[in-house]
């Protein structure tokens, strides 16, 4: 179980929906950064940050999509320690932000950003927005575990970090067994970095999420202070799975984005 799709059999999938789709394995300070890209090199990004666990395949449909195509270099990563980078071996928010960070600036094609996270991937969005308010031109968060005080990490994780019994942890849940017991306490030190999104962020939550509790939309709007809009789409009745469930909307606030300067 390590949710991931080889690149020989992603690519003919792609293929057999006449979407061209590249793969990559950058090398970032010694780490291995595994990342796929559709569109036209020339546009703007949109850049995809998978939950936990995951891999950049939980955005295929947004990869395909004919119409985002025509607007923007589509490109969704492996996060360290899932997928195809270095599979296995967790890391803090922190150093997860520093890599991709570096990544982005070894990909910029002079175009902004518009950096999308789900899950675990809200809060690592918010942190490459702070460290490049230059170059997003928006922060789009689908369902971000932002709120450290909702953040209630079982009492049995740390058990599952001694050997042996971590090793007897299926595939990609141990690293992420790893990074969401250390959430709570980074969550907390991201003070500054939301002081540093300028640029528009949209925050997209269901209410009858059981996983990420919608109370972390609340806390967004708060700690927001110096972004240039903050807009919150709020669906009712809905869980956790809205990258899914809700793609329509979402595509269509991204297409919205593609029109605006």
């Amino acid at each position: 179980m390590k949710f991931r799709i080889s690149d020989s059999d992603a690519r003919k999938k792609f293929s057999d929906a006449g979407v061209v789709l590249h793969t990559f394995i950058k090398i970032i300070d010694g780490f291995p950064l595994h990342y796929v890209q559709t569109g036209n090199d020339s546009f703007p990004t949109l850049l995809f940050i998978h939950g936990s666990p995951g891999s950049w395949d939980a955005f295929q449909n947004y990869l395909m999509d004919s119409g985002l195509l025509k607007h923007y270099r589509i490109i969704s990563i492996d996060r360290p320690g899932f997928g195809y980078s270095d599979f296995g071996n967790a890391m803090n928010l922190s150093q997860q932000a520093a890599i991709i960070s570096a990544w982005m600036d070894s990909i910029q094609n002079k175009k902004p950003f518009i950096i999308i996270g789900h899950s675990f991937g809200g809060p690592l969005a918010v942190k490459l927005a702070a460290a490049k308010p230059d170059n997003t031109k928006a922060l789009v968060i689908l369902a971000g575990s932002l709120d450290p005080v909702a953040e209630n990490p079982e009492k049995w994780r740390p058990v599952l970090f001694r050997t042996p019994l971590n090793y007897l942890v299926p595939g990609a849940l141990r690293p992420s067994n790893k990074e969401l017991w250390y959430l709570k306490m980074d969550l907390k030190g991201m003070s500054n970095d939301y002081k540093k999104v300028t640029c528009p962020v949209f925050i997209l939550h269901g209410t009858k999420d059981m996983l990420v509790p919608y109370s972390n939309v609340a806390y967004a709007k708060k700690m927001f202070t110096k972004s240039a809009m903050i807009t919150v789409t709020t669906f009712e009745n809905e869980n956790h799975f809205i990258v899914w469930t809700r793609e329509k909307e979402i595509t269509d606030l991204l297409m919205k984005l593609s029109s605006q300067q």
